[in-house]
């Protein structure tokens, strides 16, 4: 896939990527460039058909100490317009992220601190060592987590999310965990071990199912019963029973063999 600079796209023959923050050097801080090339990498995934889900990891030894201090200090001195372009590009990367076709998972070590705390919020299920930090921090820098907000709320709920986007509190793992930020906290020497057994869970589902099954409930959100969300579910299911792999699916349980999609665990 695309070369990158502060990036990493890592396929598997097995029929997924990770996605790497590599900044290990600057703890995985964000700034202009690895925006830039997140939004690039998520868009070289979408496009890429054979895969059929997604990990995001950090490098070393933090997921992401959030904004890099010397990307803060130039966008200090930028006008209320070039700053405006920054947050679109932030945007869309949480946007893009959120919006991915397939499944994510984010694997979390060490600090997840403000717009890190953004991309766990948008993966689909998130993991993380017991070491694991988080932290809303921008009020202690006179900023808002904005751009963040949509996603953060929906992962932990506005009352949670009041309590710590305005008072910048520090979190851990087992906090997170409570919250719904993380699904599962383990001992950081398990980490990858526990990432591996999620992976082999993955594997075991049907690839067009997980994608279906993401749309269908980008489209259900809150779950409030329309007409046209009844249709749409109803259609759904008709769509997915006569797709290839529902074919498949559907045969290989009554037959009771593995269906053809099932790889060997790693």
């Amino acid at each position: 896939m695309t070369d990158f600079t502060t990036v990493q796209i890592e396929p598997d023959a097995r029929g997924f990527a990770t996605l790497w923050l590599d900044r290990p050097e600057k703890n995985n801080a964000f700034n202009a460039e690895m925006i830039r090339e997140l939004n690039r990498a998520l868009n070289a995934i979408a496009d890429d058909t054979s895969l059929r889900f997604l990990v995001l990891r950090g490098r070393g030894r933090h997921f992401s100490a959030g904004a890099d201090l010397a990307w803060m200090r130039q966008s200090a001195s930028l006008d209320y317009q070039a700053n405006l372009e920054d947050a679109h590009e932030l945007a869309d990367l949480m946007y893009r992220l959120y919006a991915l076709p397939i499944p994510t998972l984010a694997v979390v070590q060490g600090a997840a601190f403000g717009g890190a705390v953004g991309l766990v919020s948008c993966c689909d299920v998130a993991i993380g060592a017991d070491d694991a930090l988080f932290s809303l921090s921008e009020v202690r820098i006179g900023l808002a987590p904005a751009v963040i907000s949509p996603f953060v709320v929906q992962a932990i709920g506005e009352r949670a999310m009041r309590r710590y986007a305005l008072t910048a509190e520090r979190f851990g793992a087992e906090r997170a965990r409570e919250l719904g930020l993380l699904c599962q906290c383990c001992p950081a020497d398990e980490l990858d071990q526990h990432v591996g057994q999620w992976i082999d869970n993955l594997l075991l589902n049907s690839p067009q199912a997980m994608s279906a099954t993401k749309a269908l409930l980008r489209e259900v959100g809150s779950g409030v019963l329309q007409p046209e969300l009844r249709r749409y579910t109803e259609e759904c299911i008709a769509r997915i029973r006569v797709s290839d792999e529902g074919q498949e699916g559907l045969n290989a349980f009554l037959a009771k063999r593995a269906p053809a999609w099932q790889g060997q665990p790693s």
